[in-house]
């Protein structure tokens, strides 16, 4: 085992756009600290036909991250996917003022979305809106006091979603993450949702593993996770496994 030094989950380089598909890209950024887990993000972009940008789930802005991303297009759009993932939000919304913020249902509502002065422009739906329908298709995943929007690009048969499935590398982790991975069943290359996530879901399960099994049923080559290593072939079968706990 590698020496704790340095240890933080994350994916360099990070801050930068890194290619995926045509159109495509991610950004590895974090580490984030959460409940005394260190844990790595990801934000992933998509140029539309329009030639406009979606960020999908943003992670920390910087100029730089900025100035390569006007090279590609420009940035419309901002995807906070659920209700978790909204932290950088404002950031992105002060230093490109013109960007529209999408999201998942019951953000809006948070207490300390609210307190934060985050401004939502639109609540994303099971219906993709006309900025990006025939492209990228959305499905939610409803639990107990859970949402989370994924979505489906078409062009690159590429899956984008949240937390419903983390992937982490336990040997690029500190020790309490570590051990915390395993015990929730997020560890690498088997990750799942955590299991307080599990729980919050299982409570709708009906409704939930049908919005599953359509996420399975794209039979996507690709899926790019926020936590963790992502799927980057044989996409399908590893969602699959990730998902045999709702769907098996």
């Amino acid at each position: 085992m590698a020496s704790e030094v340095g240890l933080d989950g994350t994916y360099p380089p990070l801050d930068v756009l890194k290619p995926v598909a045509e159109g495509v890209w991610i950004v590895d950024s974090g580490p984030l600290h959460a409940l005394g887990l260190t844990l790595p993000i990801r934000m992933t972009v998509v140029r539309l036909s329009s030639g406009d940008l979606w960020l999908h789930s943003p992670t920390r802005f910087t100029e730089e991250l900025r100035a390569q991303l006007g090279q590609q297009g420009r940035i419309t759009h901002l995807i906070a996917p659920d209700i978790a993932h909204w932290s950088f939000l404002q950031d992105w919304q002060r230093n490109c003022p013109k960007i529209l913020t999408w999201a998942a249902p019951g953000l809006r509502e948070r207490r300390q979305v609210q307190k934060a002065g985050i401004r939502i422009d639109y609540v994303l739906s099971d219906t993709s809106p006309p900025e990006w329908a025939g492209e990228l298709e959305q499905i939610i995943v409803r639990g107990l006091g859970f949402n989370e929007v994924d979505f489906f690009h078409h062009p690159s048969r590429t899956l984008i979603i949240t937390d419903l499935v983390q992937n982490l590398e336990t040997e690029r982790l500190p020790a309490f993450t570590r051990i915390m991975a395993r015990l929730n069943g997020i560890a690498a290359p088997r990750g799942r949702a955590p299991i307080y996530l599990r729980l919050a879901v299982k409570a709708n399960k009906p409704d939930a593993a049908r919005a599953a099994t359509r996420l399975v049923e794209r039979r996507p080559e690709r899926v790019i996770l926020s936590h963790g290593r992502w799927f980057e072939r044989d996409g399908t079968e590893a969602l699959k496994r990730s998902l045999d706990w709702l769907i098996s």
